[in-house]
């Protein structure tokens, strides 16, 4: 009879939550293994490529999760980008709040660290970034041309990911205010 075990799931969820509020650097194999509980034999079973398959790993799901996320979001807003914006930055800084502002997005905090020096998480994060991008693009794409879309969007990710980092700073949900504001037509 086969051994199941939780031990992978439960690895990539603490390796996830850890990424996210300390980064990639500060997170250590041994922080991993203690806070997921996590046999270290069993974690090289799953990871043998070790600390940065783990976190190729961690990006992954969170970037499907993400953009699935973006996609279902789009569906309730009914396409309408501003409602969609409204919504997403309200999303975001309410988790981040819930958080007590202690919590960034993988993808940034793995591109701030990773990508500099690695090119082939560079790619993948790249890859999140383009599938998040697109599914924007989308929600855009009936009020704007093909190419506004995808600039649109992706100025939209940038403006987000930049809102993140200020409102762990400031503890406010104020720079995601301003993206609103400044990406939605008045009212």
């Amino acid at each position: 009879m086969t051994r199941t075990t939780d031990a992978r799931q439960k690895a990539l969820a603490t390796a996830e939550r850890l990424f996210r509020t300390q980064g990639y650097a500060a997170t250590g194999l041994a922080q991993i293994l203690e806070e997921s509980g996590a046999p270290k034999g069993s974690f090289y079973f799953h990871f043998p490529g070790g600390k940065e398959q783990l976190a190729r790993e961690v990006l992954e799901a969170y970037g499907a999760r993400t953009e699935a996320g973006m996609r279902q979001l789009a569906g309730r807003c009914e396409n309408d980008p501003d409602r969609f914006i409204r919504a997403l930055c309200k999303g975001i800084a309410k988790e981040m709040e819930v958080a007590d502002w202690g919590i960034g997005c993988a993808a940034q905090n793995l591109a701030n660290e990773l990508a500099p020096s690695n090119r082939d998480f560079a790619d993948a994060l790249a890859a999140v970034f383009a599938a998040w991008t697109a599914a924007i693009a989308e929600v855009f794409a009936a009020r704007s041309s093909s190419g506004t879309a995808q600039r649109r969007a992706m100025a939209l990710i940038a403006a987000l990911e930049g809102a993140r980092s200020l409102a762990r700073a400031m503890r406010s949900a104020a720079p995601f205010d301003a993206v609103v504001a400044q990406f939605t037509h008045a009212k």
